[in-house]
């Protein structure tokens, strides 16, 4: 199966080296490019892609607008990656909560990369632990401090479910959660799966940040 991947981003001579890497490996293909968020919004209803790599800096229309667009228009496809500069940026939380499956850094290596795509395209999430940690932690101080944390969407989780969402919340992948919990990797799907379904969230980074609003695990905790 060909991996159809979007690029976004201003920056010419960035677009080129991505569409490069990306155009060098035999499950993928480059459908498309734009230098900003209008264009990609416009263009993507037209053109069937799996995997938009979206920058968050660009001019008419910035990454987290258009990643909030692209995604509501469709709970399946595309997976958006979105793209920062530094781990600490300012939106890259805020492009999570608009629908993105993860972020990656610019200088990001190429191997990582292809591994990313991969990963949203099956339907997983990409967060790097230290970085979510680090946004989360931001995220979590401008939140009004609730003495009774909302844990409705909880109720119906198994406890084997609510564990392994606390292992999503650390960052772990469906692997590293198989072999703690001595499971197949298979099985920790099914769980991801359930969860999602009980929690009515899109993927794994709005499992973590549930996780974390809802004080099932904490900024502070490693």
């Amino acid at each position: 199966m060909t991996i159809k991947v979007y690029l976004v981003d201003d920056q010419e001579l960035v677009r080129a080296g991505f569409a490069m890497v990306i155009g060098s490996q035999p499950d993928m293909q480059i459908v498309g490019q734009a230098s900003n968020g209008a264009e990609a919004v416009e263009q993507l209803t037209v053109t069937d892609a799996d995997v938009v790599i979206m920058d968050i800096r660009m001019p008419r229309m910035d990454g987290v607008a258009a990643t909030k667009i692209i995604t509501e228009r469709s709970a399946e496809l595309p997976k958006v990656i979105v793209l920062t500069t530094f781990d600490l940026d300012e939106h890259a939380f805020a492009a999570l909560r608009a629908g993105a499956a993860g972020f990656l850094l610019k200088d990001t290596p190429p191997d990582r990369l292809l591994e990313a795509i991969r990963t949203v395209h099956a339907g997983d999430s990409v967060v790097a632990p230290s970085t979510t940690r680090r946004l989360i932690e931001r995220f979590v101080d401008e939140v009004p401090e609730q003495h009774e944390p909302d844990t409705s969407q909880l109720t119906d989780l198994t406890e084997r479910e609510r564990e392994v969402l606390l292992e999503i919340a650390g960052g772990l992948s469906n692997s590293e959660i198989a072999a703690k919990f001595y499971v197949s990797e298979a099985t920790v799907k099914t769980h991801v799966g359930r969860i999602l379904a009980k929690t009515g969230l899109r993927d794994r980074v709005a499992l973590v940040v549930l996780a974390y609003r809802v004080g099932l695990v904490h900024p502070t905790q490693t």
